[in-house]
């Protein structure tokens, strides 16, 4: 077991799956990683024999907390969304649940198999084919071959690989490497299931799937945990949501009490909401950079639209399919929908 990483061993609490104790992470800025490669940190090293030294070379390196004192229950069949803005921290908190990242302080209990679906690609060798993969995966998670081979029909229809099975996954799409990575990671009956942003590569109906099954194995008893900017898609299927700040949880309630905050919190951003390449909202067509809204008559005053008076809605996206025929379509909701 990974330091930081605690069963549940409150036998009078055996409805909580996943427990946070104060859990801190702290990255230390512009020295070697801890998670750095041993030949980057051996060239690393081997430059900073020829720099010459400086001021700043010589300063001490600075930390950098991407978690603070995080404290959170979540119940078994509990389906929790996990929401913020980029950097603060969510991705972070998900590798630390699936014990892919120790803590720096604090303490983790999570009872029960993992199933977590972080990156694209994420547990799959590339040089293997999508069957051998989902044994591979199956085997990782401490599954008997009998164990896999029962789920392995499930798999591969809610995955839709299959006159693709026995191809090298090195030459999946990405949407195809995560309906796979999903599927496996449902269907293999976790206790907890860690999904993040990542479910956005896939296509809406595949979207719309991968909700209905999480609803289904909460439903079942499981603990899921979504990281998502799909507010609709926490609101629809969370019973419960947590928003993080700069590292910290700013409020930890109903999924419309969190959401009302979080938009409420971007209003600053002069009427633009932008994404990083790997946190944007897309389908295998279409990538979305940024949204941005303005007063027609007062493009400068961003923050300021009359219900009465046009607005300017802009995208600003990315066709990644050359010849794909896109339309747009803008709904307009509030905090209640």
């Amino acid at each position: 077991m990974m330091p930081g990483q605690n069963p549940i061993d409150d036998s009078r609490q055996n409805s909580v799956a996943i427990r946070l104790e104060d859990v801190s992470k702290r990255f230390r800025l512009g020295t070697i990683g801890e998670h750095q490669r041993l030949t980057e940190a051996i060239s690393s090293r081997i430059k900073s024999l020829f720099k010459p030294q400086t001021p700043a070379s010589n300063a001490p390196p600075k930390d950098f907390w991407a978690l603070k004192n995080i404290s959170f229950d979540i119940q078994r069949s509990e389906v929790v969304g996990i929401i913020g803005h980029n950097g603060a921290g969510k991705s972070t908190l998900l590798k630390i649940l699936s014990r892919i990242v120790t803590p720096s302080s604090g303490r983790v209990g999570v009872q029960g198999r993992i199933g977590s679906l972080l990156e694209v690609g994420t547990g799959f060798h590339p040089e293997l084919t999508g069957r051998e993969n989902i044994f591979l995966n199956g085997a990782i998670l401490g599954m008997k071959r009998t164990e896999i081979r029962n789920r392995f029909d499930k798999i591969v229809e809610f995955a839709e690989i299959g006159p693709f099975l026995d191809t090298p996954v090195k030459r999946y799409s990405s949407g195809m490497t995560v309906r796979l990575g999903f599927s496996v990671a449902a269907h293999m009956e976790p206790d907890v299931l860690i999904i993040d942003e990542v479910l956005s590569v896939g296509d809406q109906a595949f979207q719309n799937r991968c909700m209905g099954k999480a609803t289904e194995l909460g439903n079942q008893g499981r603990a899921i945990l979504v990281v998502s900017h799909n507010l609709a898609a926490i609101s629809n299927i969370c019973s419960r949501a947590i928003l993080l700040e700069q590292g910290t949880i700013a409020l930890d309630a109903s999924p419309k009490e969190t959401i009302r905050k979080y938009l409420q919190s971007m209003r600053y951003d002069a009427g633009r909401i932008q994404w990083e390449p790997e946190q944007a909202p897309a389908s295998q067509e279409v990538r979305l950079h940024a949204v941005s809204v303005r007063n027609a008559k007062n493009p400068s005053s961003a923050n300021q639209v009359d219900i009465d008076q046009p607005i300017v809605i802009e995208l600003d996206y990315e066709v990644l399919v050359q010849g794909a025929i896109n339309t747009v379509q803008i709904h307009l909701k509030d905090e209640n929908g």
